[in-house]
């Protein structure tokens, strides 16, 4: 889950990363508010999750608070990449004599954490690395041993920071590790880190990424959740367990196992081609335990989709065998009743195939038809998903 910037900035502040005074505001008057409370001159800045929000006019520095609510009157409501500005940041104008970036990530290639530290910060880090490598420094973490100030300030060296501001810096580098460790996220960025007219290392815009896999450890994460973003479907999916991502396409799309279910998606959109580019609508892993209940809140979302035509049932049958699976779509359509009312294209394959086929056969259900080859069954799912168009 990404963070607005907001909630990086009050994050940091728990964890004792030094930072600027900020309020959040959805309205303008909030916005003049909240300027007032910080002496009058301040920043008005979008709150969107996406890069860019300077330069589509999404950050203003205002004088008065009378002119910060002027200029959030013209950021809430703007279109920056196709995000809608719904709140604002009110930040506390600083005077800034140096940039630098830190971030700490996960690295996934290297099954560890990194650490990247920059002299040049307020730019894209990838710029960084391309044009100047010699003033990024990465250096791998030990997930055990973790970063210590010694360490630290090795890297503060490494990554040819000013002398003046190398005991800052480091301190800053301990606190944002704390910060990534308890907070269980993959990223935490701060770009810039800036050394402001009286000698002050503050964290001026921060950006985290929190891991949903850890989301159990962290209750309180809930109330991080941007519920207006949020695809109504992909809410229900969540509530049931179920891994479920909305696309942009019609041929509502089960599985068992994530590398299926993306092999299928695949397969349909090249079948698609042929029938007016008809595109899968989904992904849904049900995973391994395909019984009639999760079948049957699968299909329940997937079908309650509007712009699914027909769905694509996609099994290979392993620990739960495919007479199992079998008679967890018969119970499901059962379990909904009228509210099943498309099509639905069902390849089942893999441990005891013959049993299940004969159970959907025997089932006759009248929205249920089987292929025997992924091919078939995803131009079959694709054909009648154009005829609906």
């Amino acid at each position: 889950m990404d963070l607005f910037e907001y909630q990086a900035r009050d994050l940091f502040e728990a964890n004792g990363v030094p930072v600027l005074a900020g309020a959040v505001a959805s309205t303008p008057e909030e916005a003049r508010a909240a300027a007032a409370s910080m002496g009058g001159k301040v920043v008005v800045k979008a709150q969107v999750k996406i890069g860019g929000r300077g330069k589509a006019g999404g950050v203003k520095l205002a004088e008065s608070p009378d002119d910060a609510f002027t200029k959030a009157e013209a950021i809430l409501g703007m279109d920056i990449k196709g995000h809608l500005v719904r709140k604002v940041m009110i930040a506390q104008a600083a005077p800034i004599e140096s940039e630098y970036y830190l971030a700490i990530l996960l690295d996934r290639a290297a099954r560890t954490f990194l650490v990247m530290a920059s002299v040049a910060g307020g730019m894209d880090i990838e710029e960084v690395a391309h044009k100047t490598p010699e003033k990024l420094a990465r250096v791998h973490i030990d997930p055990i041993e973790g970063i210590s100030t010694s360490l630290a300030l090795d890297i503060v060296r490494k990554g040819g920071f000013p002398s003046d501001v190398e005991n800052g810096v480091a301190e800053v580098l301990v606190k944002l590790w704390e910060t990534f460790q308890k907070s269980d996220a993959t990223l935490v960025e701060v770009n810039p880190l800036v050394k402001t007219a009286d000698g002050r290392i503050i964290a001026l815009d921060g950006k985290v990424t929190l891991d949903d896999n850890a989301s159990f450890r962290h209750p309180d994460h809930e109330s991080l959740i941007d519920h207006a973003a949020t695809n109504p479907l992909e809410a229900r999916a969540k509530e049931k367990d179920l891994n479920y991502v909305k696309l942009d396409g019609e041929v509502g799309v089960i599985g068992n196992g994530a590398g299926l279910v993306m092999s299928t998606l695949d397969v349909v959109a090249y079948a698609g081609e042929k029938f007016g580019g008809v595109k899968p609508a989904n992904f849904l892993d049900i995973g391994g335990g395909a019984s009639a209940q999760v079948m049957a809140d699968g299909l329940s979302i997937i079908l309650g989709d509007p712009a699914v035509k027909s769905v694509f049932v996609n099994v290979f049958g392993g620990i739960t065998a495919c007479d199992a699976v079998a008679n967890g779509i018969v119970q499901a359509l059962a379990m909904l009743g009228d509210k099943a009312t498309k099509p639905i294209v069902v390849r089942l394959d893999g441990n005891n195939v013959n049993e299940g086929r004969r159970i959907l056969n025997e089932a006759k259900h009248p929205l249920v038809e089987q292929l025997d080859t992924m091919d078939g069954a995803a131009a079959r799912a694709a054909e009648l998903a154009g005829q609906s168009s």
